[in-house]
Order: C-alpha cells, then structure tokens, then sequence
C-alpha cells in the first residue's frame, strides 16, 4: 500500500512466500517480505545467527545482554541464578517464535528451552534487562523509522475469560495487520498470564 501510494509499481510473485517486485522508474527490485535484492547475504548472517550477532554489536563497542548457549539443565540453572531472569531464543530463528522472556525459575527455564528447540537445535539463554523494546530501521546509514514494541494486553470486562479476551485482541491484531499479527494461544502466553497470578479461564 505504502510502495503504490508513492507511485511505486508492485507485482506479488507468491504471497504464501511474501515474494514480490517493485519497479520504478524503469529500476526493478525483488523483495521477500522485509528483504530486497540489496540485503547482501552476509547481512542476513549477521541477523539470523544471533550468538554472531551479538559478537558483532560487542566488537563495535555496543553493549549486549550476557549470554551463553542452553546446556545442561544445571549450567541452564546456574546461568539463571547468575542473571536472577533470563531470555531463552532460538539461536536462529525471527518472529518472536520459541521466545521465552522473564523467566525465573528452573523448571520454567527447561520448558521454554525445549519449545525453543522446536525451532533451532542451539538455542540462546540471555541475561533479562526490563525496558522498552525500542526496534530502529537504519537505511544507507540514516535512522529513518523508529517504533516502541510493546507486549500484547487486555483489559477484563468481569464478562469474558481471558482466553475469550486474548482471541477477540488477536482477531483484532490480525484485521490490522492483514493477517501479520496474533496473539498465539501457546504455552508462552499461558505462563505470562500464570505467572501475574491467573488462569486462561478467569
């Protein structure tokens, strides 16, 4: 919508694939989803990999959540009672799949390391710092966009169970992002409504 309201020509190759071109002024250029004939492959490496990532970042002097490669589960429980919370990823992965934020206790750990491997055998514990995830778009060097991720919530009507509220937010989400966004009703989302104190059916 954007690429055509500029009066950029779009052709969907495979929607399933999210594969489309944009031509204009006589340039063409392929697109999958966010990517583009002019995302090199090493860029997609340093992206997908995120133990490469965050080497890459450290090199360059920018800080980055400790980190250290899911093991055992006495390493795992070791590396979280260094960090008191931790973040568990899959060590390739996007979308937020597999991505377990704020855990604190061992045998929550092990579950969210085992539905992270449901996605990349390696998978990444990293040290939990509270703050708005901020994502930023940088084009040839530029800041060009900026947006604050905040989690999904609902508010209770004292009518619907949560689980009704979080499918009617979702169904929301979905309407006004074409089908981009949900809220997934999965074992993540039941810990984070478990661990403020509620079930599904409340």
């Amino acid at each position: 919508r954007e690429a055509r309201r500029r009066g950029i020509e779009v052709n969907i190759h495979d929607a399933p694939a999210g594969l489309f071109s944009l031509t204009h002024g006589g340039r063409r250029i392929r697109c999958r989803e966010s990517l583009s004939d002019l995302t090199s492959a090493i860029s997609m490496t340093l992206c997908q990999d995120k133990q490469l990532t965050h080497r890459t970042l450290q090199r360059e002097g920018l800080s980055t959540p400790r980190f250290q490669v899911a093991d055992t589960a006495d390493v795992n429980a070791a590396f979280l009672a260094e960090h008191n919370a931790v973040v568990v990823k899959p060590n390739n992965g996007e979308q937020g799949q597999g991505v377990a934020v704020d855990i604190r206790d061992a045998n929550a750990l092990e579950s969210a390391v085992a539905a992270a491997r449901q996605f990349d055998s390696e998978v990444l514990l990293e040290s939990y710092h509270p703050g708005q995830d901020l994502r930023v778009l940088v084009i040839n060097y530029e800041v060009v966009a900026a947006a604050i991720r905040r989690p999904a919530e609902v508010c209770g009507d004292g009518v619907k169970s949560l689980r009704q509220l979080i499918e009617k937010q979702s169904r929301r989400r979905q309407a006004s992002t074409y089908g981009e966004s949900r809220i997934p009703m999965d074992d993540e989302t039941r810990r984070t409504v478990e661990v403020q104190g509620f079930s599904l059916d409340d």
